[in-house]
């Protein structure tokens, strides 16, 4: 019984510290007037991606690779066809056009780097450090458009969207990272104790209840930036997130410790890479996902959860 305290505990550290780190490190991107889809896919993506970064990691330096690898690809999944599934289910998602010319097929040719380093079923350490450098290539792009188009945002952009102080912001962002890593610590050892009670792997559990957990960030968080009319921001998340998990996170923890890979995972690997060509069609056609393709999303996503609960 007290696992599965520690397993909900986890979650609420979770999805309140990346709440708490998003806000403060949304605020410092606002006052330094970065253009929101930028913020999307860079300080909210990060913030967002944070819950699986501790997960993943964590698990890599306890030896429990296979969580580590499947918390990313389950979470991934999660992120293009429920998060933007949701998204545009509630309200049709307009696509800013430079996500699709850049981002968005940068995130496929990843995802397929990724099933390349896979194919030995071992995503070693050099692998790792080779996600890593494509993740400092990727920032270093961003970053470069940010302070491009910087100058086209006028400095009263913030007025009548609520401010914290610096201080408040900094203070958000530390606690923020606290609960993080404390959370991640606890659903890492609390999943794996309930998937050996069950008898369950640690794929099976990586891919449903720690990939749906550390996901919920990135669903609350595009769907209240959705609601409220922020697309960039909403598809900017996901997008980003997914290119943060695959580079950031996976590279990290196989950096630090090999990630070894099964059949399962380079089929979900395969999933995930037909999911986010389907998607990055949807998007194409007419610049906008509307509800119709949101609904077709979920229902993909539930056709995924029935294939992996019955394998």
């Amino acid at each position: 019984m007290l696992t599965y305290v520690l397993l909900i505990i986890g979650f609420v550290l979770l999805i309140k510290g990346a709440d708490y780190f998003v806000e403060g490190s949304s605020n410092i991107a606002r006052l330094l007037r970065i253009p929101s889809v930028i913020i999307g896919l860079t300080v909210v993506a990060f913030g967002t991606s944070m819950p699986e970064a501790s997960v993943s990691i964590t698990a890599a330096i306890e030896a429990q690779n296979e969580l580590a690898l499947s918390n990313v690809i389950g979470s991934n999944i999660f992120n293009l066809l429920v998060v933007v599934g949701i998204c545009a289910a509630i309200k049709p998602m307009g696509i800013t056009p430079s996500v699709l010319k850049r981002e968005f097929p940068f995130s496929i040719v990843i995802t397929a780097v990724l099933l390349l380093l896979s194919l030995d079923h071992e995503v070693g350490q050099i692998d790792g450090w080779i996600l890593l450098a494509f993740f400092v290539l990727f920032l270093v792009f961003t970053v470069k458009s940010a302070l491009k188009s910087r100058n086209e945002i006028q400095a009263d952009s913030t007025d009548g969207i609520k401010q914290l102080s610096p201080l408040l912001s900094g203070i958000c962002i530390i606690g923020g990272l606290a609960a993080i890593v404390i959370g991640g610590d606890l659903v890492v050892n609390s999943a794996v104790s309930i998937a050996e009670s069950f008898g369950l792997s640690q794929t099976l559990i990586g891919l449903t209840i720690v990939a749906l957990g550390t996901s919920l960030p990135e669903l609350v968080t595009s769907i209240v930036a959705s609601r409220k009319g922020e697309n960039d921001i909403a598809l900017g998340n996901v997008v980003g997130s997914n290119i943060f998990n695959i580079l950031l996170v996976l590279g990290a923890s196989s950096a630090l410790h090999p990630v070894a890979v099964n059949l399962f995972s380079i089929y979900d690997i395969m999933i995930l890479i037909v999911a986010s060509i389907a998607v990055f069609i949807f998007a194409l056609q007419s610049k906008i996902l509307n509800r119709m393709e949101g609904w077709i999303m979920l229902l993909g996503y539930a056709a995924f959860m029935g294939f992996i609960i019955l394998r």
